[in-house]
């Protein structure tokens, strides 16, 4: 992850200098050429959490001032499965960790007339997350043996393609940071994970 996390930096770099290059007019703050959007987004990610495969699914929406800034609210959900050879009234305990998270989302977004570029996203909020048992993703009933609260930072570091002018997709890492979990057995840093996946935007960029 940390070669990653450098790769993404140093390309950063190289784009921030493509673009100073290619634009040598000067912008202020007051300009009237300034061009605002919007997008909406749903994202797909891989993580592991508390060593056991989970998926991640989430959503975002957002303004974007002047191409550079996008500002708005995301939220993701998350779900594994939890081996921790629990045994109820004889019979063993089919247990996954469940939950999700959201709030405001600040992106910075580098060179974006680029058909490839960088953006990097933070997220700060608040989720949950429950300790549940089930019979089988088939079924509907399940019995949940704890919950608990969190506040969350996760930064994020997306690399950007311009499909069309009105569809982007963008491959990204992170890395989420939340506070203490206080559930049974379960380890209290156990969201405190990287995580990969990929984003499609739809608007006006």
């Amino acid at each position: 992850m940390k070669k990653l996390f450098l790769l993404l930096t140093l390309a950063a770099a190289a784009t921030v200098a493509v673009a100073q290059r290619n634009n040598d007019e000067i912008q202020t703050i007051f300009s009237r050429n300034r061009n605002n959007g919007a997008y909406g987004a749903f994202s797909l990610g891989y993580s592991q959490i508390n060593g056991r495969d989970a998926l991640v699914a989430g959503a975002r929406g957002a303004f974007i001032f002047d191409r550079c800034l996008a500002l708005g609210l995301g939220g993701y959900g998350f779900v594994n499965d939890v081996d921790n050879h629990q045994v109820h009234n004889g019979l063993p305990l089919n247990l996954s960790l469940a939950g999700g998270y959201g709030g405001i989302v600040v992106e910075p977004i580098l060179a974006p007339k680029l058909p490839v570029h960088l953006s990097f996203p933070i997220l700060l909020g608040a989720g949950g997350v429950a300790l549940i048992e089930n019979s089988g993703w088939w079924r509907d009933d399940y019995y949940e043996w704890g919950h608990d609260v969190f506040w969350v930072v996760e930064p994020m570091a997306e690399l950007e393609f311009n499909l069309t002018r009105f569809l982007r997709l963008a491959a990204y890492t992170s890395y989420r940071f939340t506070s203490r979990i206080d559930l049974e057995n379960i380890d209290s840093n156990v969201l405190r994970e990287p995580q990969i996946g990929l984003t499609v935007k739809l608007g006006k960029f």
